[in-house]
This record gives structure tokens, sequence and C-alpha cells, in this order.
């Protein structure tokens, strides 16, 4: 993949000088979540970078989004995450990421990753989780490939991304866009765990953390932002990042 500067120093994904799209899954009782994993995007990237929350009640007015709400669907973005290849106009990379995400490294690093031949990179987890509950109590549920659509990579322009049209997004099965079943297997590239780092699942070696610490931790049970998981694993990085997005937002002038 080739890297271009955009003249201000700077080096944009794409190979173009337009920002690297990142489309991040929104959903209202985790709004400080998403606040934080944007600062923490925006705080570490070299690169200029666009994004923008999938919230589902925009997409319901705009008329994309109208299938309802399944028993097993834990977020309001459980399925128009697929959306992403057509919110990016299918041109270039873009990436969907769920807002429980916290990243500790520059997302220049995960765009240096990507290969033309895929259609969809990610971290392709091999995860059976023992909680029957996550979050705030919502059900776990188990499948196939689970957690490997909470980090896409997309390669929006590819053909086979271009069957993810609002008609399939809305009518589809969770297996069928979940598992990734409009792809070959080896359409479906690989990005190293420590980019989908699963909190409660995924260790750090001990005998060699440098290799293994993460660089982008997702709080997929539960995050310091539900009362039940402010003492999880990690936990403490996410309250940091809170408070210099708070400290932040207080700078801000008032419009």
């Amino acid at each position: 993949m080739s890297l271009l500067s955009n003249g201000n120093g700077h080096l944009a994904c794409n190979g173009t000088d337009k920002p690297f799209k990142i489309f991040v899954g929104y959903d209202p009782r985790e709004d400080l979540a998403y606040e934080v994993c944007r600062h923490s995007l925006h705080k570490r990237s070299s690169i200029p970078i666009e994004i923008t929350p999938i919230k589902q009640s925009e997409l319901r007015k705009s008329g994309l989004y109208w299938r309802e709400r399944g028993q097993t669907e834990s977020t309001e973005f459980s399925f128009s995450r697929f959306l992403t290849p057509y919110l990016a106009n299918y041109e270039g990379w873009a990436m969907f990421v769920d807002c429980d995400f916290l990243y500790l490294n520059d997302i220049k690093e995960l765009c240096d990753l990507v290969d033309d031949k895929y259609a969809i990179m990610c971290v392709q987890h091999d995860y059976t989780p023992k909680e029957k509950t996550k979050m705030d109590g919502v059900v776990q549920t188990v499948y196939p490939r689970k957690n490997w659509s909470s980090m896409v990579l997309y390669n929006c322009g590819h053909p086979k991304n271009k069957m993810l049209t609002p008609d399939i997004v809305n009518s589809q099965t969770g297996a069928f866009l979940h598992r990734f079943q409009w792809l070959e297997d080896h359409e479906i590239g690989s990005i190293p765990f420590v980019w989908n780092f699963l909190v409660g699942h995924n260790k750090v070696d001990e005998n060699d953390p440098s290799s293994m610490f993460p660089k982008a931790i997702h709080y997929t049970l539960g995050g310091p932002w539900f009362d039940a998981w402010k003492d999880c694993e990690f936990g403490e990085l996410w309250l940091n990042e809170l408070e210099e997005y708070k400290k932040e937002a207080n700078k801000k002038p008032e419009n």
C-alpha cells in the first residue's frame, strides 16, 4: 500500500491525500466509550483521519436502516456496522470499529498492514466466551468468528464489498454478515491480535511484554463506563484517557 504526504508533513492512508475514514459503532448507552475511543485515535494519529459515529437513529431518518432489533443484538450497531463500505462510497480503505476500543498506538501502523488483494482484513480470533452476560447485563451470544467483525479494515472498492448495500444489510442474517459469508476465506486478510486485544481473553506474554502488549484494547465484556466493570483489566488506562478527554473538552470555547 502506498502512503503519500498531504503537504503538511503528514501521511495519508489510501494512497491519496484524503483522510482515512473510520466509522465507530455508536450506542447511546456507551456515549462516553465512543468519545474516549475517538479521542484515543485522534491523539495518536500521525495521518489525517475522519471519524464518523454510526448512529442508528440517523440511519433510520436517512432511510438506510429499517430492520427491527433482534433479541441477540447487544448494541444498536450490531448490523449497521456492515454499511461501512456504502458509507465510504465504496472507495479506498476504511475501518469500522466498536466504540469499546482504546487505541494505544498510531493508526498509521495499522494502515501500513493493508493489502489490496484482500476484501477485508481483521483479527481472526478463536474466541468462545465463558460468560453468559456482558456489558450491563445483556446476553452473551456465541457463534463462529466471534469478534472478527468488531474491528474490520474494508477494501471498500473491492467488487465483493459492493454487495453490502442497505437492502442486504437490512435483510441478511447475522450468520451471513458476522461470518463474512459474502466472501471466500482467501479474501479475508489477517491482522495481529494486538490490534483487537480482547480483555479477559488475550494475555500479555510476561517473558516478552513488548511484542505482545496491546496496540488497541477491546473491552468486549464491558469497560469502566459500566459500574460492573470499573475494575476490569486495563481499566486504569481507559480512565486516564477519559480524564484527558474531559480536560480537552473543557478547554474548547463555547459556540
